[in-house]
C-alpha cells in the first residue's frame, strides 16, 4: 500500500481555474502562516500536462479575459450574474492582465474589449499559468486521475487516485470544469463527487455549440447531433460561409426570445460564429426539453423590408432590361439578381433553402430566411458546459459549500457559464483564485 501524502489544501484539476486557484491559495497561505511548506497545496490532474482546454480556447489564440467593466461583463453571464460578483472584483481583468505580464506574458486588446496573449497562442498562456503555479509552491501533480472523494474526521477529506496514491487535507477544491471537449479531461466527475456529498446538480446542457437547420445533415436525428454526421446538399452549400452584420432572431415554440446581430457562420457543425454561439444556449435548452425551435436570419439588417423591396424591383428591371440577358430564363435571371444582393458563394445554399422565392418575395427571404432547428452539436465540441453545482448550495464570497464546511468549488463545474470573448475563461480564473484565497484564509 501506498503511503498518504497530507496536504492543506488539495486543488482537483490543472484547468483555468484549478491553476489559478493554487496560485490564489499559495499566495494568501504565505501571507497569513508565515511558513514554507512544500506540502500546503497540491493539484491533482488526470491528464499528462495541465491547461489542456486553454490550449483550444479562441481557436488556439486564448481569449483570456475581456475588459469590460462589471457593468457591462455581468449581462455576458448566466444564470446568476451576480453570484460572480464577488470573484470579479476579488481578481478583476486588468488584474489578470498584470499577473500574466508579472510572469512574463505580454497581452493585446482587441475589438470588443477580448484580451490575448500578445503572441497569439494559447500555449504562452498555459505555460504562464504554470510558471506562476511552480512560483507559487503548489505541487502540480500530472497523470493523478482521482476515484474517489470523501471526508474524513481526522484529516478533513480523503482523496484516491487510480495509481492507488491518497491524499488527506483539509481543505479540498473541486476544480475539475465540465463535460466540454472530454478528450481535454473534462468528463464531469466533479458532479458525480458533488452530488455524492449532497449538493444539488442543476440540468447540465452543451452551450456555446453549433445549431444544425432541419435538413443540414444527412439522416434524421434529433437533439443531439454528433458533428462527424455527414452533411446534406444543403449542408454542402452552406457549409465555409461567413456572413457578417446580419441579425437573427430565435424562436422557441413559436414565440420570439432573443434577437442578435454580427457575424454568423456556417460550418460542418450547423449554424456558429459569435451570434450563432450567442443564442445557442437558450436554444439548446429548449429543444433538450422538448420545445420547438427555429431561427430567422436577416441578411439585410439595416435596411427596411420597404426600402430593400423597392431596390430588388429596380435591379430587377435593370437585369430584364440588359440585352445580355435575352434569351435567359427567369430562373437564370433570378439568379443574377440574387447575387447582386448576397455574397455570390451564398447564391446557391440561399436558393435551395428558398426555392419558391421569386423577385416579387425576395425582399421578405432576404429579412426573414427561417430554419428549423432540428439539434445541436454536443459536448464533444461544445465551448462551454451549462449548468452544474447549484449556486444555491455554494457561498459567493468564499465559493465554500453551504452543504460540506471545507469543500470549494470553482469553474465549470458549477452552475455558471457566459457568452464567447473572454467571459468563460475570467469566470474561470476569478472563481478559481477567490475559492483559494478563501480556502487558505480558513485554515
Amino acid at each position: 500500500m501506498k503511503d498518504i501524502i497530507s496536504s492543506d489544501i488539495v486543488i482537483i484539476g490543472a484547468g483555468a481555474a484549478g491553476m489559478m486557484a493554487a496560485v490564489g491559495a499559495s499566495k494568501r497561505a504565505s501571507e497569513t502562516l508565515h511558513a514554507v511548506n512544500k506540502n500546503r497545496v497540491t493539484i491533482l490532474e488526470k491528464m499528462p500536462r495541465p491547461g489542456r482546454k486553454i490550449m483550444i480556447t479562441g481557436k488556439g489564440r486564448c481569449n483570456f479575459t475581456n475588459v469590460k467593466p462589471w457593468s457591462e461583463f455581468s449581462a455576458h453571464i448566466y444564470p446568476k450574474p451576480n453570484f460572480l460578483k464577488p470573484s470579479f472584483f476579488g481578481l478583476t481583468p486588468e488584474a489578470i492582465i498584470g499577473m500574466m505580464e508579472k510572469y512574463g506574458m505580454k497581452s493585446i486588446v482587441e475589438r470588443g474589449d477580448r484580451a490575448f496573449p500578445e503572441s497569439h497562442e494559447a500555449s504562452e498562456v498555459v505555460d504562464t499559468l504554470s510558471a506562476a503555479v511552480r512560483k507559487s509552491g503548489a505541487a502540480l501533480l500530472c497523470n493523478k486521475e482521482v476515484c474517489t472523494v470523501s471526508t474524513d474526521e481526522d484529516h478533513g477529506f480523503t482523496v484516491k487516485c487510480a495509481d492507488g496514491d491518497i491524499f488527506t487535507c483539509k481543505k479540498l477544491i473541486i476544480c475539475t470544469g465540465g463535460l466540454s471537449y472530454p478528450g481535454t479531461g473534462s468528463t464531469g466527475d466533479g458532479y458525480a463527487w458533488a452530488k455524492e456529498t449532497g449538493h444539488a446538480i442543476r440540468q447540465t446542457f452543451p452551450s456555446l455549440t453549433a445549431l444544425v437547420p432541419k435538413g443540414y445533415k444527412t439522416g434524421n436525428e434529433k437533439g443531439h447531433i454528433c458533428r462527424s454526421t455527414p452533411l446534406s446538399e444543403t449542408g454542402k452549400l452552406l457549409c465555409g460561409i461567413q456572413l457578417k452584420n446580419v441579425g437573427i432572431a430565435l424562436t422557441i415554440d413559436g414565440n420570439a426570445v432573443q434577437n442578435e446581430f454580427g457575424d454568423l457562420d456556417f460550418t460542418d457543425g450547423g449554424i456558429e460564429g459569435p451570434i450563432g454561439f450567442k443564442i445557442s444556449r437558450k436554444c439548446v435548452k429548449a429543444l433538450t426539453n422538448g420545445a420547438r425551435s427555429g431561427i430567422s436570419i436577416d441578411t439585410k439588417p439595416a435596411v427596411s423590408p420597404d426600402a430593400l423591396h423597392a431596390r430588388i424591383i429596380s435591379l430587377w428591371e435593370e437585369i430584364s432590361k440588359d440585352r445580355r440577358s435575352s434569351g435567359k430564363q427567369y430562373r437564370d435571371r433570378f439568379r443574377i439578381l440574387v447575387g447582386k444582393l448576397l455574397p455570390q458563394q451564398l447564391v446557391a445554399g440561399f436558393l435551395r433553402c428558398n426555392p419558391n422565392t421569386d423577385h416579387k418575395t425576395l425582399a421578405k427571404a432576404l429579412k426573414n430566411w427561417k430554419f428549423d432547428i432540428d439539434g445541436f452539436v454536443g459536448y464533444e465540441r461544445c465551448v462551454i458546459t451549462a449548468g452544474g453545482v447549484s449556486l444555491e448550495d455554494v457561498t459567493a464570497k468564499t465559493l465554500e459549500s453551504k452543504v460540506v464546511p471545507g469543500l470549494y468549488f470553482a469553474g465549470e463545474v458549477l452552475d455558471l457559464d457566459a457568452d464567447t470573448g473572454g467571459y468563460n475563461l475570467h469566470t474561470a480564473f476569478a472563481t478559481g483564485y477567490l475559492a483559494g484565497e478563501s480556502a487558505a484564509k480558513a485554515l
